[in-house]
C-alpha cells in the first residue's frame, strides 16, 4: 500500500509538471482572458461583463507576454547622460518613490529630482520631480493610469450608471450611484439610499 502511494505521488508531480509548463505565467490557453482586468473566462463567454471589451484567446495573450518581454530584454534601465528627460509628475518624496518603483516594474526607469523653492519658511520639504526618457512617456502614463484605478478600487466599481442624472418629473429614473430604477417621486434610491431631495 505504502509502494502504491508513492507510485500515485509520483505520477501526480509529473502530471503537474506538464500542467505547469501548459500554465506558463499563470495563464491557460484553453481560456479567454480581459486584457484590462485580467479576469479568466470560459470559452463560451466572448466579452467581459466587467469592462466591455472582447475577449483574448490564453493563446493570444502568452504571445502578447512573450512580445513584451522580447521588448523589455532589449531595454536599457539605465538614464545615460544624453537621454532627454520629462517630468511627468511632481509631488512629496514618499510619493515619488512610489510612483518610480511602480514603472520599474513596467521596466521604465525614473529619475527623482529636487526643487529648490519649497515654501520658502523651512517648514516644508521641497517638491520633487519624478523624470522619466521622453520616449517613455505614453508607456509610463499609461501605467500610471492602471495603478490610480488599482489603488483607489475604481476597478471593483461598476460605473456605468455614473453619467445617470436624477429627473424628478420622469416616471421612471436611474440612480447614478448603483443603477437601480425608481420612481423620483420616492426621494431616494431605495437600492443605496442615495438622496435626491
Amino acid at each position: 500500500m505504502f509502494l502504491k502511494f508513492l507510485r500515485k505521488k509520483a505520477k501526480n508531480s509529473c502530471d503537474g509538471g506538464l500542467l505547469q509548463e501548459k500554465q506558463s505565467h499563470g495563464i491557460d490557453p484553453d481560456m479567454y482572458y480581459c486584457l484590462s482586468c485580467g479576469s479568466e473566462y470560459r470559452l463560451e463567454i466572448s466579452i467581459c461583463p466587467i469592462c466591455r471589451i472582447a475577449l483574448v484567446s490564453g493563446t493570444e495573450k502568452l504571445a502578447e507576454l512573450a512580445r513584451k518581454q522580447e521588448c523589455r530584454a532589449g531595454r536599457s534601465m539605465e538614464l545615460t547622460p544624453g537621454v532627454e528627460l520629462v517630468g511627468i509628475r511632481k509631488g512629496p518624496l514618499l510619493e515619488m518613490k512610489y510612483l518610480q518603483k511602480i514603472l520599474e516594474q513596467g521596466y521604465i526607469p525614473g529619475l527623482i529630482s529636487g526643487d529648490e523653492s519649497g515654501c520658502g519658511k523651512g517648514c516644508c520639504g521641497p517638491e520633487m520631480y519624478l523624470k522619466i526618457r521622453k520616449d517613455d512617456v505614453d508607456q509610463a502614463l499609461d501605467i500610471l493610469a492602471k495603478e490610480f484605478v488599482r489603488s483607489t478600487a475604481l476597478d471593483d466599481h461598476d460605473l456605468c450608471n455614473a453619467s445617470a442624472v436624477f429627473d424628478p418629473t420622469a416616471a421612471e429614473t436611474v440612480c447614478p450611484a448603483c443603477g437601480c430604477n425608481f420612481s423620483p417621486s420616492l426621494g431616494a434610491c431605495p437600492g443605496c439610499g442615495l438622496c435626491f431631495e
